[in-house]
């Protein structure tokens, strides 16, 4: 069962999805089949996002314009949806997009 650090970043305004919190430090619970980013996201929408899912959501992947970094990497770079997660990982999620 990992332990996971999820941050909202607080510069790219995805934290006020979150009700604000900047931090979340979760235990995620005991499932059949081995915890990656795709079902991350799942229980994310279902326990995290209090307001406008579809900021955050798209698809069964994050909006273009979020970066999501795993542990200071590029989520590209570990497979995306697939990176199956790991006890003690660090998860960002940073929005690029600003309005004006």
């Amino acid at each position: 069962i990992p332990f996971l650090c999820l941050r909202p970043n607080c510069r790219g305004g995805v934290e006020l999805l979150f009700d604000g919190v900047k931090k979340h430090l979760v235990t995620l619970p005991s499932q059949a089949e081995p915890w990656d980013i795709r079902h991350l996201l799942v229980w994310i929408q279902s326990n995290l996002l209090k307001e406008r899912p579809e900021l955050f959501i798209q698809g069964d992947s994050v909006r273009p314009g979020i970066l999501v970094l795993i542990n200071d990497a590029d989520w590209e770079l570990l497979g995306e949806l697939d990176y199956q997660l790991k006890d003690q990982d660090n998860i960002i999620f940073i929005s690029t997009l600003h309005g004006g």
